[in-house]
C-alpha cells in the first residue's frame, strides 16, 4: 500500500480523497492555486504545496508544477478526482514515465475512452448500441452541415476530449449549427485544451443513466448498479439518486452486464462510470464513459455499503478486486444534490463572494461532502461546486423527504446558491412521481424565481450564527499542522476557535 499520495483537486473532492486516504493510514499531500490558498482541502492534508497562480492553466492543469509538487513531497501515487487532469492520458503517461502510481485507469484504456469519437466506433464494433453521430470530430462548416442534414436535426455538439456537460450544445436546425459549434469549441478549448468537438443525435426528452463499474489490473470486473441522473441544468447533472425508478430488474442486469463488456472492450482498470440514454421505449444507447470518480459516487456508497476511493487506490496499489457480482446487492434508497455557488433564477450564472455564514444539515441518512466554510471566499476561476448533499433511507419517498428537509436545513449566506432551487425541484410532484428525464428543468422550472422568505429568517440566521457552529468541520480545525511552506492560517494558529459564542 502506498505511504504518501498527492491529490490533484481541490474543492469538496480533494477533502473526500484525503479523508479516505487518513481513513487508509497513507499521507496526503493537497496542491493548491493562489485563489485556494485557504481553501479547506489545503487545511485538511498532512502537507500543501502552491502550484502557481489562479486560472486553472497556471495550476490544476500545469503538468510540470504538478510533477515538481510530486518530487518534492516524496509522493508516490496522485490521485486526480474529476475534472482538470483526471481524464486525460498524457497526464498519465507522463506519471507512469516518471514512476508514479495514477489512482485511475491505465493510459491505453484512458486514452480510449476520453477519445469520444474513438471509443463509439470501438463500441459499435463489439456490437454495443450507440447512438447515431458522427464517427471523426467535426472539420469545416460545410462537411459538419452535411454530417447534421445526414444524422438528422436536432443534433449534439460534444467535445471530443471530456465530458461533464463542458463544450455540449444543440442545434435545432441549420442556423442554430454553427453558433453552437463555435461556443462548443471555446468551451471544450477552455476545459480540456482541446477544441475537437463531434456531432450526435439529440434524443429528446430522455432518461439520461450510468452505471458504476470497478475492474482490477487481474481482469476482474462488477457493475456497483446504476445512478438516475436526469435532473440536469445546461447538460450538467445536478441531482442524482439510485435505484433508479425508471428500471425493471431485467433491464437493470442487461445494462449492467452492457456496462461491464464496455470496460472489457476498452481493456479499462480502476473505477469508471459506463453512461447510457433511454428513450421513451427503454431502448438503451451507449453514451460514453467518464474515466474517474463521478460527483455523484455517494449515492451508490450508500446503498452498497462499499467505499468507491478506498476502491479506487487499493486497485491501483495492485490488489485484486475482492468483490463478486452475485454478492453484490442494493439497499435502500440514496438521492443527490449538487450544491452551487450560481443564481438559479438568473440563468444559473456563477456566484462568488465571501460565504458569510455556513451550516451544513445533519441527521440520520444525511450526508455532506463539502469543501468550504465560514469566511471563505468563493472564486471565479473553476467550477462553482460547494458541496454535496446525500440523503439514504429505506424507499425512495422516504429518502425524498428526507431531502426536503435537509435542503431546508442547509444554510449559505454571503452568496447566492442552489439551494432554494434543489428544495422546489425535489418537492415537485413529478419528481415525487418519479418522472425525470432531462427535459425536466426546462418543462417545470424554465421561469424559476425564489420564494420571498419571510421577515424573520434572516434575524434567526443571524442569531443562530451568534450561538455558533458556524465554523468548518472541527476534524480540520488544526490538521495541517506546522508543515513546511504552508501557508499562513489562523485556524492553525490560534486553536479550536468558531464564530461567536465560546469554545
Amino acid at each position: 500500500m502506498f505511504k504518501k499520495i498527492l491529490v490533484a483537486n481541490r474543492g469538496e473532492i480533494a477533502v473526500r480523497i484525503i479523508r479516505a486516504c487518513r481513513e487508509l493510514g497513507i499521507g496526503a499531500v493537497a496542491v493548491y492555486s493562489e485563489a485556494d490558498r485557504s481553501g479547506l482541502h489545503v487545511q485538511a492534508a498532512d502537507e500543501a504545496v502552491s502550484i502557481g497562480p489562479s486560472p486553472a492553466i497556471e495550476s490544476y492543469l500545469n503538468m510540470d508544477r504538478i510533477v515538481a509538487a510530486i518530487r518534492a513531497t516524496g509522493a508516490e501515487a496522485v490521485h486526480p478526482g474529476y475534472g482538470f487532469l483526471a481524464e486525460n492520458a498524457e497526464f498519465a503517461r507522463r506519471l507512469e514515465r516518471e514512476g508514479i502510481v495514477f489512482i485511475g485507469p491505465n493510459p491505453d484504456a484512458l486514452e480510449l475512452v476520453g477519445d469520444k469519437l474513438r471509443a463509439r466506433r470501438a463500441m459499435e464494433k463489439a456490437g454495443i448500441p450507440i447512438i447515431p453521430g458522427m464517427k471523426s470530430a467535426a472539420a469545416d462548416a460545410s462537411e459538419t452541415a452535411a454530417s447534421a442534414r445526414r444524422i438528422g436535426f436536432p443534433v449534439m455538439i460534444k467535445a471530443s476530449a471530456g465530458g461533464g456537460g463542458q463544450g455540449m450544445r444543440i442545434a435545432f436546425g441549420e442556423e442554430d449549427l454553427g453558433p453552437a459549434l463555435e461556443a462548443g469549441r471555446r468551451e471544450a478549448k477552455a476545459a480540456f485544451g482541446d477544441d475537437s468537438v463531434y456531432l450526435e443525435k439529440f434524443i429528446e426528452d430522455p432518461h439520461h443513466v450510468e452505471f458504476q463499474v470497478l475492474a482490477d489490473s487481474r481482469g476482474n470486473i462488477v457493475h456497483l448498479f446504476e445512478r438516475e441522473c436526469s435532473i440536469q441544468r445546461r447538460h450538467q447533472k445536478i441531482v442524482e439518486e439510485t435505484p433508479s425508478a425508471f428500471l425493471d430488474a431485467g433491464l437493470r442486469k442487461r445494462m449492467g452486464e452492457t456496462a461491464k463488456e464496455v470496460l472489457r472492450v476498452s481493456g479499462y482498470n480502476n473505477a469508471g462510470t459506463v453512461e447510457f440514454l433511454l428513450d421513451a421505449d427503454r431502448n438503451f444507447y451507449f453514451l460514453e464513459v467518464n474515466a474517474r470518480l463521478q460527483v455523484e459516487h455517494p449515492v451508490t456508497e450508500l446503498t452498497t455499503g462499499i467505499d468507491l476511493v478506498h476502491q479506487q487506490i487499493r486497485i491501483a496499489a495492485g490488489e485484486a478486486l475482492g468483490l463478486t457480482q452475485d454478492a453484490l446487492q442494493q439497499r435502500g434508497h440514496a438521492i443527490e444534490c449538487r450544491i452551487y455557488a450560481e443564481d438559479p433564477a438568473n440563468h444559473f450564472l456563477p456566484s462568488s463572494g465571501k460565504i458569510l455564514a455556513y451550516r451544513e444539515p445533519s441527521g440520520p441518512g444525511v450526508r455532506v461532502d463539502g469543501g468550504v466554510y465560514s469566511g471563505w471566499t468563493v472564486p471565479l476561476f473553476y467550477d462553482p461546486i460547494l458541496a454535496k448533499l446525500i440523503v439514504w433511507a429505506e424507499t425512495r419517498e422516504l429518502a425524498r423527504a428526507r431531502l426536503v428537509n435537509a435542503l431546508k436545513d442547509y444554510v449559505i449566506l454571503g452568496i447566492q446558491t442552489s439551494v432554494p432551487f434543489l428544495r422546489d425541484v425535489i418537492s415537485h410532484p413529478r419528481f415525487r412521481d418519479g418522472d425525470t428525464t432531462t427535459s425536466f428543468v426546462k418543462k417545470y422550472f424554465e421561469d424559476w424565481k425564489e420564494e420571498a422568505p419571510g421577515p424573520d429568517v434572516l434575524a434567526l440566521a443571524m442569531a443562530a450564527a451568534a450561538l455558533g457552529g458556524w465554523d468548518r468541520p472541527r476534524e480540520f480545525r488544526r490538521a495541517a499542522g506546522d508543515q513546511p511552506g504552508a501557508p499562513p492560517s489562523p485556524w492553525r494558529s490560534l486553536g479550536d476557535w468558531r464564530i461567536g459564542g465560546k469554545s
